[in-house]
């Protein structure tokens, strides 16, 4: 029997993200997932080093591959369609479980219950999770840096937007991402390789 749900995985590349926005170049749920993944890997590691946590980088990591997945079926739902009001927010949060608990049921059976927890969160992974929420946000201010750095003003209002939502987050590990590593996206390929 043949099982599908890497080939559905390997589909996030053709999700296109921002997609109401005018974009200088195109953003894809894969190059999103990893940009996430290695964010809430980093920020884990600061957790753990700089605030006496004791986590699970790599799961936290492996939790940002996988957080969009759902969107390879849905689509990337824009943010003020998807949070609208509660009733839409509450509808869009039903349709991914269920097209979660559809990619995962894509997988052999001995191997579904290891995946489950990459879509369906629990308290076990709770801390991680809102790492890899703040890894979204902080993908997405990327995202907006580098529009604004190619000249573009769309992303203008979602830059402050995405700031004010990273900092009401209230994670140190966060903060101290921002603060030691977001002004080096602002650097050119140049600036990038001299050393600190």
């Amino acid at each position: 029997m043949s099982y599908s749900f890497f080939a559905m995985f390997s589909r996030m590349k053709y999700i296109d993200r921002w997609a109401l926005m005018r974009n200088t170049r195109k953003e894809n749920l894969s190059e999103h997932t990893l940009e996430v993944a290695a964010i809430a890997h980093a920020l884990a590691v600061i957790s753990n080093e700089k605030y006496g946590a004791s986590l699970n980088a790599e799961r936290a990591a492996l939790l940002g591959i996988y957080h969009d997945m759902p969107e390879i079926i849905t689509g990337d739902m824009p943010t003020p369609i998807k949070y609208g009001n509660p009733q839409l927010k509450q509808a869009y949060k039903a349709v991914e479980r269920e097209t979660a608990a559809h990619l995962v049921s894509m997988l052999p059976e001995y191997m579904q219950d290891s995946y489950k927890g990459f879509f369906v969160k629990d308290d076990a992974d709770s801390e991680l999770w809102k790492l890899v929420k703040a890894a979204d946000k902080i993908s997405a201010y990327i995202k907006c840096i580098e529009e604004e750095k190619a000249g573009n003003t769309e992303f203008n209002s979602a830059k402050k937007a995405t700031f004010a939502l990273i900092s009401q987050l209230d994670i140190p590990a966060a903060q101290t991402f921002i603060d030691e590593f977001i002004t080096a996206y602002n650097l050119d390929l140049d600036e990038l390789q001299q050393k600190s």
